[in-house]
């Protein structure tokens, strides 16, 4: 089959386009930086031409709740303006766990329009939803700094390795539309604070780690299941622990 993979040179895309490739797909990484833009549609009608699926795993540079809503339905609008143009049987995004329980942020909000455009959409679709990556640590420490010390909410979070979240969208691209939602996660669930603080210490960063419920997550008071999964995910294999190791040698 020929999939188009929209954000394909990115940390996500790249490997689903190269999971792609070696099941003896025609996998092409769309992106501006291969002259495939979905808010201009640069690129776009000749990209899909031909192609059985769409994969979107393209996300807003920024986070503000304007910018990400615009680029959200322009983007959203434009690709599946182009995908029923080009006869796409399968129309794939991924997004985020617990999007609708964060609608106090404005990206979140941006992320459940991008939704809705799919779900109102005649093309059949399938919405993966995952927790956070382990990289995204360094983001909620940043976002958490007080001075020398990082205040966090003690809510859970089951973080998953990026190799995994791309091994289940690749099995989704490749299954039958579910017209719904799936979602995947991290082996394990744990809070945030020691998410935190095992990385920190991992590194030999010194700040200390205040689990504060008051704490916000990028402006959204969380509950303690506010960023984990239903009942049935998809588990990736990847303990944090394991990751830690391979990125931080000192963590061994």
């Amino acid at each position: 089959m020929k999939i188009v993979v929209i954000g394909g040179t990115g940390l996500i895309g790249s490997s689903v386009v190269a999971n792609l490739a070696r099941q003896g797909h025609e996998a092409i990484a769309a992106a501006p930086n291969t002259g495939v833009n979905t808010l201009t549609g640069e690129g776009l009608d000749a990209a899909l031409a031909g192609a059985d699926i769409v994969v979107d795993v393209a996300n807003s540079p920024q986070f503000e709740a304007g910018p990400a809503l615009d680029f959200f339905v322009t983007s959203g609008r434009n690709l599946l303006a182009a995908g029923r143009k080009a006869g796409i049987k399968h129309h794939v995004a991924l997004s985020v766990v617990g999007t609708e329980r964060l609608q106090e942020s404005g990206y979140f909000r941006a992320k459940i329009v991008q939704e809705a455009l799919i779900r109102a959409s005649p093309i059949p679709y399938s919405i993966l939803r995952s927790t956070q990556f382990f990289p995204f640590v360094q983001g909620i420490i940043q976002a958490g700094q007080v001075g020398d010390e990082v205040h966090v909410s003690p809510a859970l979070v089951q973080p998953i390795a990026a190799p995994d979240v791309a091994g289940a969208l690749t099995d989704v691209v490749l299954g039958q539309p579910v017209n719904g939602l799936v979602e995947v996660a991290g082996p394990s669930a744990f809070g945030l604070d020691r998410f935190v603080a095992r990385y920190l210490q991992a590194k030999g960063d010194p700040r200390k780690v205040v689990a504060d419920p008051a704490a916000l997550y990028f402006g959204v008071k969380l509950q303690e299941r506010s960023l984990t999964p239903g009942e049935a995910p998809i588990l990736g294999r990847t303990m944090f622990e394991d990751w830690l190791r391979d990125v931080v040698p000192a963590a061994a």
